[in-house]
């Protein structure tokens, strides 16, 4: 009985931690659909006339009349916000390849080859995935100049290549092949081109679906490395030009706001799987 009713409790506060992370994107959903002079009605300032007694906000999820003018404006009206949109993905897409490669190669090798220093090496990977991004940002920034890149994309795009979350993901799920496997296909002759090609990546799929997932995330939403490298304002990606759409159209900034999520939401509603498996394995121990 005791269990029984802290499953009923812990499913009602996870239910409503849900709603509570999902209410603000639902209002930008919702709100993207609205005109504008029904969103400003909603987010004017209702005056209560008492003395001591601030005004409040009307706000309504559901729109009285549907309409798709703001989706029009962005997408068809505005080739500024395309462009952006397609500046974003110039990044993040060249760093999602790019990752997947050397990282798949870097975790073959740390977790099937024998050299003197690996441990080592691999616990310098550990300390430099776990320093925030604002630590790593300078010495990028000085090696970028020192290679005339540290304004553009290649900036951002090439330590992003070499971020090492995407070695430390992989290793994870190699380490769970059976040595058998590998052992079987050295007695039969293959090299490690062969190996690494035709058995570890076919059985780590998973694991290369829930890099580049959190890959793709991570660089699609990115800010400060924008606001380092990108100073001409037509090349900047969405998210860092997304803030200065239409402030004065509440709408057209809310349907702005739902084409740039969409992505993002398509790609884990297809890989939710796989990204579960990602964030279990990155807590293995190894």
């Amino acid at each position: 009985m005791k269990k029984r009713l802290f499953n009923i409790i812990a499913k009602g506060l996870f239910t409503a931690a849900a709603v509570v992370y999902l209410f603000p994107l639902l209002v930008v959903f919702t709100n993207s659909f609205m005109g504008q002079n029904e969103i400003d009605h909603n987010y004017s300032i209702t005056e209560i006339k008492k003395p001591g007694q601030d005004g409040y906000i009307r706000m309504n999820i559901i729109p009285e009349m549907i309409t798709l003018s703001q989706y029009s404006e962005i997408l068809l009206k505005s080739p500024v916000y395309l462009n952006m949109f397609w500046n974003s993905v110039k990044i993040a897409l060249p760093v999602v390849a790019g990752n997947l490669a050397v990282s798949a190669m870097a975790a073959y090798a740390f977790t099937v080859l024998h050299f003197r220093g690996k441990d080592m090496l691999f616990f310098l990977y550990i300390i430099v995935m776990l320093l925030p991004l604002q630590v790593t940002l300078m010495p990028n920034y000085v090696m970028a100049g020192w290679l005339n890149i540290s304004e553009g994309y290649l900036g951002i795009i090439l330590p992003g290549i070499f971020h090492p979350f995407g070695v430390f993901l992989l290793r994870q799920f190699m380490k769970m092949i059976p040595d058998a496997y590998l052992e079987s296909a050295r007695i039969d002759g293959a090299g490690h081109l062969r190996v690494f090609g035709f058995i570890v990546l076919p059985m780590v799929k998973s694991g290369l679906a829930a890099t580049a997932m959190l890959t793709w995330i991570d660089y699609w939403n990115l800010v400060d490395q924008a606001v380092v490298f990108i100073h001409e304002s037509g090349a900047q990606p969405l998210s860092l030009f997304l803030s200065t759409v239409n402030k004065e159209q509440m709408g057209v900034a809310f349907a702005a706001s739902s084409v740039y999520a969409f992505p993002v939401i398509l790609l884990l509603m297809y890989g939710q799987e796989y990204l579960e498996d990602g964030i279990s394995l990155s807590g293995v121990k190894g």
